[in-house]
């Protein structure tokens, strides 16, 4: 029927949670291990890698670079996604955290596809050719997401995707009476790329709400 819109409740997630192919042992291993070091637990979820996992597959994606490596979680998704000779580029300001993806991501089945590169990665996209990356994930400090947008902008070719995480800002996107900076930062995000011309793309109510946006 068309003109009806299902609101997405706690139920309706977990259904669809449940019929996302299921998370494989070396994942839930790395998620028990990058807790044990106490790296936060804000990794995708993963119907959300599963997803992500779709799309560049559907997209034919070579290339990709991700901004926020957190534990590898998420670069191990995509990698996967890729070819035998695609490339994963992921970018992790924390020396710790990015020590730790890099040894689970050379114990991964996609070891050879992902690099990953230390500091702030707005000093480390200028690095990546313009026009050279089929998909951009941004994943990293909220206040920074418009920074790391104009770098997507660039590097992306025609056609090439950007996926941005926490489109619903952990929850609080409505609340009128939240004025947290990074909760403020994806409002502001989300109303400029909805009115980009340079991109073309749509809100997805997985996890806690993800990007999925075409270069144009």
């Amino acid at each position: 029927m068309s003109g009806v819109s299902t609101v997405v409740s706690r139920e309706l997630f977990d259904y669809v949670a449940e019929r996302a192919h299921e998370e494989d042992p070396f994942l839930i291993d790395l998620k028990r291990a990058a807790e044990d070091a106490e790296i936060p637990s804000i990794w995708i979820s993963p119907e959300q890698g599963a997803f992500m996992e779709v799309l560049l597959r559907s997209a034919g994606a070579r290339s990709v670079v991700e901004v926020g490596t957190l534990a590898g979680y998420s670069a191990i998704c995509m990698a996967r996604a890729l070819p035998e000779d695609g490339r994963l580029i992921t970018m992790e300001v924390s020396p710790k955290h990015a020590e730790f993806a890099a040894d689970w991501i050379s114990r991964s089945d996609v070891s050879g596809r992902v690099e990953v590169r230390t500091g702030p990665a707005i000093e480390l996209l200028p690095d990546v050719p313009s026009g050279s990356i089929d998909a951009v994930f941004l994943d990293a400090d909220k206040q920074s997401y418009h920074l790391y947008m104009e770098e997507a902008r660039r590097i992306l070719r025609a056609g090439g995707l950007l996926l941005v995480d926490n489109a619903f800002a952990f929850g609080r996107l409505l609340d009128e009476e939240c004025d947290d900076p990074s909760v403020v930062a994806i409002r502001l995000f989300n109303d400029a790329l909805a009115a980009d011309p340079d991109f073309d793309g749509v809100m997805v109510p997985l996890g806690d709400g993800l990007w999925v946006s075409r270069r144009l």
